[in-house]
């Protein structure tokens, strides 16, 4: 028997407001899609919370023993500039900026990206697809909604017609807002856009004469509107209909509500059965924004580089510090907040440590059972980590007062009692000692001391070429080298 047939776990539904009871549509089995990252600058500490709430929703599915098909997609192209239809693509306008080709930034991003997932110890989703590997699945899906009558075609693009679409559905249900309204809160447009209304969105954008990023189409060489390549991507894998879809807060307009009409106006059928939205991250009480430097990014965070945080703090605090508030709340990041999470994760880890060296007894004077569905009850209420914590540090009482001889445990409740509490710090919360992470660390250094030998054996023979590429090579990956009179080292 799996664990879920004795759990009922409840998940808030954006899409009615309410907590729901969880019932996938496959006995056994979930489908999750998330929006994943737009690969045009390095991973920002906001969307390391989005990835981290739902590598936590996709651990404790799979805890309870569901297969979990899990889908993170990679944006590469598509993405305008302020998410509106006019103006540059976010990825194009990087390449031209930093003089490389487009899919060079992918590569730099996409790297940065997959790095900074592991150092935080998130599960790689079970597929991860690009936007440009699916450009034939998002024109074949253009067609068929030209074909039900709910998009047109102008001046070489292609316009979802909101309008029509909201006549036999509901545009704005995810989000709440009213059609008028938001017609009525648009600018006038003045016959200067190609789109009949102003709410219409692009499924597919003509490409102008210098536009680098670009695909043949039956409308003319363009490349498509971001909103269409998470449809195309999420049904391909996950089926017309499934069960979660995942993102962050800023996404709910006009990204998902688009996708439900797109996938709406495709089959006729609502695409998902619960929508889930992670809140954002602020930094000393204010919006995190590169453009007035209220913002900092993980690897400053773990190498101490930065100019808001007193000290550097470990991948695993920052873990911690993140999923001691509930996902759907906003959470505010500072020195004196994360210093006190490094505290508190310190104490877990020294008792978990503890916890090796108890001995058991005839009599067990602590309900560990009820304790452990405690812990089950606060997950099953909406993956609510920061009450799960909260109960883990109850254990730590129990640890000390066992220590102390306060309390007594027999060996039956003592193994139980180890294996929740390894469960639910390591499997579910995805936390890592200090010493795991300092093995991983380890292999690291072993690894770029190896390169830097073979640079130096190279630079010895004079192969300026291969010495070039290793040094170029590692720094692709955030690794600096830094030759001195004592030798190479490197920072990370």
């Amino acid at each position: 028997m799996h664990l879920y047939q004795n759990q009922n776990l409840k998940i808030y539904n954006s899409l009615s407001g309410e907590k729901e009871l969880f019932k996938p549509i496959h006995e056994g089995h979930v489908g999750m899609y998330v929006c994943g990252p737009t690969v045009y600058s390095n991973v920002h500490l906001g969307n390391c919370r989005t990835f981290i709430s739902f590598d936590l929703v996709y651990r404790y599915l799979k805890h309870l023993g569901f297969k979990v098909r899990y889908v993170r997609n990679i944006t590469d192209v598509g993405h305008i500039v302020d998410d509106e239809d006019e103006g540059e693509d976010k990825i194009a306008k990087k390449a031209r900026v930093e003089q490389i080709e487009p899919m060079e930034v992918v590569q730099k991003y996409s790297v940065d990206f997959h790095q900074i997932m592991e150092l935080l110890n998130n599960h790689a989703p079970s597929i991860e697809p690009t936007a440009t590997g699916h450009i034939i699945e998002q024109i074949e899906i253009i067609k068929q909604i030209i074909d039900n009558g709910y998009a047109y075609v102008s001046n070489g693009s292609v316009y979802f017609d909101v309008t029509k679409y909201n006549q036999a559905h509901n545009y704005g249900k995810l989000s709440g807002r009213n059609i008028e309204d938001m017609i009525s809160n648009t600018r006038d447009l003045d016959g200067q856009s190609d789109k009949l209304n102003s709410l219409d969105f692009a499924l597919w954008k003509n490409a102008e004469p210098q536009h680098i990023m670009r695909w043949p189409s039956p409308w003319g060489d363009g490349f498509p509107g971001w909103h269409l390549e998470c449809t195309a991507m999420s049904t391909k894998y996950l089926g017309k209909h499934f069960d979660i879809h995942g993102g962050g807060m800023d996404l709910k307009f006009p990204h998902h509500e688009c996708e439900i009409a797109q996938n709406e106006a495709c089959t006729g059928e609502t695409p998902v059965n619960y929508w889930m939205h992670a809140n954002m991250l602020t930094l000393n009480g204010k919006k995190m924004a590169k453009s007035t430097g209220n913002n900092i990014l993980p690897r400053e965070l773990f190498t101490g580089a930065n100019s808001v945080l007193s000290k550097a703090f470990s991948p695993s605090v920052a873990r911690f510090f993140i999923l001691q508030a509930h996902y759907r709340s906003i959470l505010d990041f500072s020195d004196d907040a994360i210093l006190a999470s490094e505290k508190g994760y310190n104490r877990l880890m020294e008792a978990i440590g503890n916890l090796e060296n108890i001995e058991p007894n005839s009599v067990s004077t602590l309900d560990i059972a009820s304790w452990k569905q405690t812990c089950y009850d606060a997950m099953n209420d909406d993956f609510n980590s920061p009450i799960l914590i909260a109960q883990l540090f109850e254990a730590v009482r129990f640890i000390n007062l066992l220590r102390e001889g306060k309390e007594t445990i027999t060996t039956t409740d003592l193994d139980l009692f180890k294996k929740a509490v390894h469960a639910f710090v390591f499997d579910v919360l995805g936390l890592q000692s200090e010493r795991e992470a300092a093995g991983n660390s380890d292999k690291l250094d072993g690894v770029v001391n190896m390169l830097i030998g073979m640079r130096d054996e190279a630079r010895a023979n004079k192969d300026w070429g291969l010495s070039d590429e290793i040094r170029d090579k590692l720094l692709e990956l955030g690794i600096q080298l830094k030759d001195g009179k004592e030798g190479t080292t490197f920072t990370i």
